[in-house]
């Protein structure tokens, strides 16, 4: 397979190297990168300004593109002008920590995915524990063995698929449900050496969703999470009340509006 990988941790990313080194012994590979790390950028994409592209001397097995781009950017760039739309799979990561609930929403590794899914083209979004002693190098085993044997073809469009491995040994993969993991932020005041107040933003992990396959639960049982994500976040229920509501409200508004057009002849 032709298969270009990405991650929002930089182009010398060890995760990112250690999946490109295993993968280009049996596929073709490109890699394309931020030169610098680009975490929590989301979804977002560089409009009004260059975006400088520029080939690196990582390693010599594949090609290797820095740019001053964001995640999304990289895989516009590498699927429509490096590739020249040659691409068969896009991977983002092997992320340093993991992505899990709300975590997709800033995540620039599943953007990178989920730019790769809107292009029309099989994405993966891979991340790990944030261990600095963390062996990518059997994820990375791992993740070979999952592209060549899974059926991509059951990806509906504009899918993309998040995956996050557990710590420690692996005991396989588990489809997993987004969970409802999230931040409970806090803010500390800080004074800089020129008196003025800033601010230091961190938080506490809410996980108190009751799902036994939701992502979180299935790697502390040890397993891969594989979770199917869309760029639309449309919500199917609520949408439904939407309707219900807005016909009563239409046939209220209509009725008040006859009276009054009755009242006046």
């Amino acid at each position: 397979m032709r298969i270009l990988i990405t991650n929002d941790d930089g182009v010398t990313s060890i995760g990112l190297l250690t999946l490109a080194k295993v993968l280009c012994k049996e596929h073709n590979v490109l890699v394309v990168a931020p030169e610098s790390e680009q975490s929590a950028t989301g979804h977002a994409i560089t409009v009004r300004r260059p975006i400088w592209v520029k080939k690196v001397e990582v390693v010599e097995d594949f090609p290797v593109y820095a740019t001053t781009g964001t995640p999304a950017d990289c895989v516009k760039i590498g699927v429509e002008v490096l590739a020249q739309k040659a691409v068969d799979l896009i991977i983002s990561g092997i992320n340093f920590g993991h992505n899990l609930g709300t975590d997709v929403i800033y995540s620039g590794t599943v953007s990178g995915a989920l730019e790769g899914a809107l292009l029309g083209i099989p994405a993966l979004a891979v991340s790990a524990p944030a261990e600095k002693d963390y062996n990518y190098y059997y994820a990375a085993l791992f993740i070979d063995t999952f592209i060549r044997d899974f059926d991509f073809d059951i990806l509906e469009q504009f899918t993309a698929l998040n995956m996050n491995f557990p710590s420690g040994s692996v005991r396989g993969w588990k489809a997993a449900k987004q969970s409802t993991r999230r931040y409970a932020d806090r803010f500390e005041a800080r004074i800089d050496p020129s008196g003025n107040t800033y601010y230091w933003m961190y938080g506490d992990v809410v996980e108190d969703d009751p799902i036994d396959d939701c992502d979180y639960n299935v790697i502390k049982k040890g397993y891969v999470s594989v979770t199917p994500i869309t760029v639309f976040m449309n919500n199917e229920k609520v949408l439904m009340k939407l309707k219900e509501v807005q016909n009563e409200e239409n046939k209220t508004s209509w009725r008040s509006s006859s009276e009054k057009e009755s009242k006046r002849d």
